[in-house]
């Protein structure tokens, strides 16, 4: 063990009265000690948070301040993206052309949210009294407390903290404790783009007293949330303490429908990096494929053979093509659904286990399993991992109802060459995101989200920073005639 982290608190570098170890995925053995903030911590980040907020120079500053500040931190984060990635990839597991690749991309949501700092208006409101002008102020909501799960989390904190500082609110953001290592870091580069001591604090701990205090303080006006359903309802517990507003992206069980006519080929490509790109662990892994019946055949053998040729292996070699789940707790859970579901009638088409080249660390073999019921633990819970559940159907209503039958919705695909089906689908599918003709594209121009157990709220896109400010009606009588003695009658 060779490294050790800590918290990032109104400005300093916190050496840390608690410690706990980070798990390197790959070989199941400690690499480094992380922070584990207390309660006093939480206290001591969240009123550094909220000084911020109320004094200069955070305070006084203009938008367009703000805005250079965030361009700033997005050229520091491509600029250190190989080291960002390499932490990432060693905390977590996740193969390093992908954190690369990723890290790279999050710079751009830095810099578009920087530009739109200074672009999010209020108005005039045209009021129906001829004696008054009435403006309305967006302002920004205060203290956000941003809670991000390891997987991902360069990413999915770009979506919290670039429009929250772009309105002018100031953060607290909790890392995972599954994985920190690459957040904590990103604290230096918050240090080095210039921004003010206490604008932003990053640190990491457990629920039960970092995540608990952290989302039921005082202070915080706003929790944007990223995790699991479980975690959220606790959240929502937490938040009847202050009243927050909340947003919570969490989780999917996200159908891909292939249709007869679609190009199979390109199709079982996007199939396959769907599910089995970062081992499975994302929100919008493609998990359940929908497969008309008469392809189903032929389409399961391409997916058998692209899966089988994954390459398994050690995450921070660049031709690895899959790494290991996260956490031991993760790959115990896939391992107990997959078999409930093969025990229940689900046919194994491949994988299933762990491989045999791999006897350290989490790793899980590509899998595809042929659910041939709907009801299957495979096809209903959602695994994070390299599981793919397969449904055969006969038509496109079918399709539909297998698409909609499910608690969640954050993301889903469609396959089809037939231009009219690809409008009715994307529709009618009850998700946040549909894709058609392609899977897991992201852009920060486009607001994502989810319905029912997917969460509440959306993140990216224009309109995110509106949920970081508050509205504030400003009235200004304009006549110069006294105001009438309310009690003398006319």
């Amino acid at each position: 063990m060779t490294s050790a982290f800590r918290n990032y608190i109104d400005g300093r570098f916190d050496e840390p009265s608690a410690t706990f170890d980070s798990i390197d995925p790959s070989t199941g053995a400690p690499w480094a000690k992380m922070p584990a903030a207390s309660e006093a911590d939480v206290d001591r980040a969240v009123e550094a948070a909220h000084r911020a907020l109320t004094s200069a120079p955070w305070a006084s500053m203009t938008a367009t301040a703000r805005g250079k500040l965030l361009v700033r931190l997005g050229d520091l984060v491509v600029a250190n993206a190989d080291r960002l990635a390499e932490l990432e990839t060693r905390d977590t597991g996740k193969i390093i052309r992908e954190t690369r690749a990723q890290i790279a991309y999050v710079g751009d949501y830095y810099r578009y949210y920087g530009g739109l700092a200074d672009k999010h208006e209020g108005v005039h409101v045209p009021i129906d009294k001829a004696d008054m002008d009435v403006t309305i102020r967006r302002e920004p909501i205060g203290v956000v407390a941003a809670i991000v799960p390891w997987n991902s989390q360069l990413f999915l904190s770009a979506v919290k903290l670039g429009p929250a500082l772009a309105a002018g609110c100031t953060v607290v953001l909790k890392a995972s404790e599954d994985g920190p290592a690459p957040l904590l870091a990103f604290a230096e580069l918050v240090e080095e783009a210039g921004f003010p001591a206490g604008t932003v604090n990053i640190l990491t701990g457990f629920g039960h007293d970092c995540g608990r205090r952290l989302t039921s303080h005082p202070l915080v006006s706003r929790v944007a949330f990223t995790g699991g359903p479980s975690t959220a309802r606790n959240i929502v517990k937490n938040t009847a303490e202050n009243l927050a507003y909340t947003t919570l992206e969490l989780g999917g069980k996200s159908p891909v429908v292939v249709f007869a006519d679609a190009d199979l080929d390109s199709a079982a490509n996007a199939v396959v990096a769907g599910i089995f790109a970062a081992t499975g662990q994302s929100c919008v892994a493609g998990s359940r494929l929908l497969v008309e019946r008469s392809v189903k055949g032929d389409f399961l053998a391409r997916l058998k053979q692209k899966a089988e040729a994954i390459r398994i292996g050690d995450p921070q070699d660049p031709s690895t093509e899959m790494g290991p789940l996260a956490t031991l707790k993760q790959r115990e859970w896939i391992e107990k659904i997959v078999a409930e579901s093969l025990d229940q009638g689900g046919r194994l088409v491949t994988g299933g286990k762990r491989p045999q080249q791999e006897a350290k660390g989490y790793y899980y073999t590509p899998t595809i399993i042929e659910a041939g019921d709907a009801a299957l633990p495979c096809v209903r819970e959602e695994l994070f991992g390299p599981v793919l559940s397969v449904l055969a159907f006969d038509n496109e209503a079918q399709a539909l109802a297998l698409a909609n039958d499910t608690e969640f919705g954050l993301a889903s695909g469609v396959f089809t060459t037939n231009l009219g089906r690809a409008h009715r689908m994307g529709r009618s599918i009850h998700a946040g995101v549909v894709w058609i003709n392609t899977y897991r594209a992201v852009s920060p121009l486009v607001p994502f989200g989810g319905y029912g157990l997917s969460g509440l709220g959306r993140e990216g896109g224009l309109d995110a920073i509106r949920d970081y400010t508050r509205s504030k009606s400003v009235w200004i009588r304009t006549s110069d005639e006294p105001i009438p003695d309310p009690f003398v009658m006319r």
